[in-house]
């Protein structure tokens, strides 16, 4: 019981589950994995199908999209952030590659356990919905700055 405790403690430290109870908390750290990546080693692939968010536990990852050869890095991600979970909520292939950048412990939450929670608790995607509105404000960012730089060479 030990352990799910401590996993129970990492959870609540995520701001996304911090006001889930106790409870539900165990639940959800009896349903998740805890798996290790290695450096550089891939978590996800581009294209591929979307069957779990990960929360990221320590170590940091990179959001790599592209193909090999021609990938860029949009993102860099460490703990208590979640990715992944736009291919679940969506049902479209994953869209970017993420990969260890050191040693990776993340938790794994499959699509029919994310979905469930998200539909149990309200605020929790309110949370997801604010994770993903954050991103959308700094990509668009990112793009209206590459254009006016891009329009400033022509």
């Amino acid at each position: 019981m030990a352990s799910v405790m401590n996993e129970v403690d990492l959870l609540r430290r995520i701001p996304l589950f911090s006001q889930i109870d106790t409870t539900k908390l165990k639940l959800l750290a009896l349903a998740s994995e805890r798996l290790t990546y290695a450096p550089d080693q891939v978590v996800v692939r581009q294209g591929d199908v979307g069957d779990a968010a990960f929360v990221i536990v320590s170590g940091s990852a990179d959001v790599v999209i592209g193909d090999e050869g021609e990938e860029v890095v949009v993102a860099s991600v460490g703990p208590n952030d979640i990715v992944g979970e736009i291919a679940i909520l969506c049902d479209v292939p994953r869209t970017a590659t993420i990969r260890a950048t050191g040693e990776l412990d993340v938790l794994k939450i499959t699509k029919d356990r994310f979905v469930r929670m998200l539909s149990d608790f309200p605020e929790l995607s309110i949370g997801v919905m604010r994770v993903l509105a954050d991103r959308l404000a700094r990509t668009t960012q990112e793009l209206s700055s590459a254009q006016a730089e891009l329009a400033g060479r022509g």
